[in-house]
């Protein structure tokens, strides 16, 4: 009779929940030999929340729920800022932490902790399987309010005894499909299951009312989100501009699903990157916003971003915010592939005429982009450390085309997201709504391990590379080569911007470092790296990394410099 670590095993395999992301834990032990003898890939990681984050990463670029596996006690209080991270960003993480024996609950044993109430504010569901029988039942169920509507995180607690135990009597109830739980784990064969279900379709009405009024709109602006590429719609999107020659702004998971090089594209969707957008918006007088939150990054829809006459209408998988931050004209509760798609049959069969305005948007654009290639010029001239401007036109010219971005938070990842054009559709992960910097290492091993033989930059600064730099390790020893490009000021350089604005050029507090070596750090874990101080330097140097095979650290040397980001917040303030 089959354990309960053997049936988490198989419904795990079952639900095509491989790779397992784990950092070890004696409560792990058993599940873990059970997931080696059956040939699942195991990525062992350096700590609990990087085990999340990375599992978050895979869900993320694979569409698809994605498990992370962690000890219980601080094993899954660590966790608790990746699962926190995957929620905010609507990303399918099925984390599961083990924990102390359920029989000795409240009785102050070792690691004694409510782990299942610690994390249900910050996941859509939370169990514990009473026992092993019951581990199938409650994976799968796990596996399915993670995937439906707004996709997000789940928790499972499985406490050690549970995981060791006996398969024992069935506990009420069937499992998904109507499968009796008892048998959940033993008698469903090898298929991985399909939980299928009906994608909200528009109302008609609505989308002939959205296609009336795109087409009267003289200035009008589709900003596209992270729902493109949740709902597979990044084929819809482009014929939908293309059909309605209606210019296009992205953001979020959606960088890239139309290339930022496409003729409609322009670009950056944030304002507080892309100097166009404060004066586009602004000018716009309609906008389609789909699968995109009106929130934070848009101004939460108010009038520093947008003017007050401006209409909306919004296309969300989740009612919940539809209208919540701004009036619409119209609100489509519906997934945004299946709603493009009857936009584009409603719009005719015939493209429409161009407008004048996406003229004025390019214009909007070329200025933008004049404006950050002045950002830094000279600097190399007059030998002083490199402006991070500066550092992004040459690195620009050094990548590929099909390059895939990690990209972390701070003044230098945000000049780089502000300068790299997005080219490939799921190639630009962010940190997400929570903000959650030093995420990006983790989440590049994870891009990496997707997409082997495709070239990886992970792109952080010396600050957050700190709450991570461990998984360095677990680049080398999964033979992940990713280039890690840190940007070295030695200090977290937003906040000492927002110091220095804040006591008018003051002293600031707790914002400097060490002006360490992180690529003498990355070779002591066995990988290579190079440090950069010029910026002669930098095309060498990416050549060698991408040609190396290794785990490969560019620890460039730069100077502090207010990003556009910085400026958006400071700008916000007075």
């Amino acid at each position: 009779m089959p354990n309960g670590a053997e049936l988490f095993v198989a419904a795990a395999a079952r639900l095509g929940l491989d790779p397992i992301f784990t950092l070890v834990g004696d409560h792990l032990n058993e599940v873990l030999r059970e997931a080696a003898r059956a040939g699942m890939r195991i990525v062992d990681m350096r700590h609990e929340s990087g085990v999340t984050h990375a599992a978050d990463a895979w869900a993320r670029i694979h569409r698809k729920p994605a498990l992370a596996l962690v000890t219980g006690g601080p094993g899954h209080t660590n966790s608790l800022t990746g699962i926190a991270t995957a929620h905010l960003a609507g990303s399918p993480l099925i984390a599961v932490s083990g924990s102390r024996p359920n029989t000795l609950a409240h009785r102050q044993a070792f690691q004694d902790i409510d782990q299942v109430a610690m994390a249900r504010p910050v996941v859509k569901w939370a169990a514990e399987p009473p026992d092993a029988a019951q581990i199938p039942w409650y994976l799968e169920r796990a596996y399915a309010i993670a995937n439906s509507g707004r996709r997000g995180a789940v928790h499972l607690t499985i406490p050690v005894n549970v995981l060791a135990g006996g398969q024992g009597p069935a506990v009420g109830g069937q499992g998904p499909g109507g499968v009796p739980a008892a048998s959940a784990g033993r008698d469903r064969g090898k298929e991985e299951p399909h939980f299928t279900q009906a994608l909200p379709y528009p109302n008609p009405a609505d989308v002939e009312k959205a296609i009336a009024l795109l087409r009267a709109a003289e200035r009008p602006i589709v900003i596209a989100g992270s729902g493109i590429w949740w709902s597979g719609a990044e084929d819809a999107l482009r014929q939908f501009i293309e059909r309605t020659s209606l210019p296009l702004y992205t953001i979020t998971m959606a960088r890239g699903t139309v290339p930022d090089d496409h003729p409609l594209s322009m670009g950056y969707a944030d304002p507080a990157l892309n100097y166009a957008v404060r004066t586009a918006f602004l000018e716009a007088d309609l906008f389609l916003v789909i699968g995109k939150r009106i929130d934070y990054r848009l101004a939460l829809g108010g009038t520093r971003l947008f003017s007050k006459e401006a209409r909306f209408i919004q296309i969300d998988i989740h009612p919940e915010e539809l209208g919540l931050n701004r009036p619409l004209e119209v609100a489509m509760c519906a997934d945004a592939r299946v709603a493009l798609e009857a936009l584009t049959d409603a719009a005719g069969s015939v493209p429409w005429p161009p407008r004048a305005w996406a003229g004025r948007l390019r214009n909007l654009r070329s200025d933008a982009q004049a404006r950050l290639a002045e950002a830094g010029a000279g600097s190399e001239e007059r030998r002083a450390a490199m402006h991070p401007a500066a550092f992004f036109r040459e690195l620009h010219v050094a990548l590929p085309r099909g390059v895939l971005y990690s990209w972390d938070g701070g003044d230098f990842a945000h000049w780089g997201r502000a300068s790299l054009p997005a080219l490939t559709a799921g190639g630009w992960l962010r940190l997400g709504p929570l903000g959650t910097i030093g995420s990006s290492l983790p989440n590049g091993l994870a891009l990496q391990l997707a997409h082997p033989g495709r070239p990886v930059v992970v792109i952080t600064g010396d600050g957050a590379l700190g709450f991570y730099i461990a998984e360095m390790d677990s680049a080398v020893r999964h033979r992940l080569p990713i280039i890690l490009i840190v940007g070295n000021d030695a200090g977290w350089g937003l906040e000492r911007e927002l110091q220095s604005f804040a006591t008018g050029g003051g002293a600031t507090v707790a914002c400097e470092l060490q002006p360490a070596r992180y690529d003498v750090i990355m070779k002591g874990f066995g990988g290579e790296g190079d440090n950069i101080e010029r910026l002669d330097q930098v095309r060498p140097a990416v050549a060698r990394a991408l040609a190396s095979g290794v785990p490969y650290c560019l620890n460039v040397k730069i100077r502090g410099a207010r990003s556009p980001f910085t400026e958006w917040q400071i700008a916000g303030k007075k």
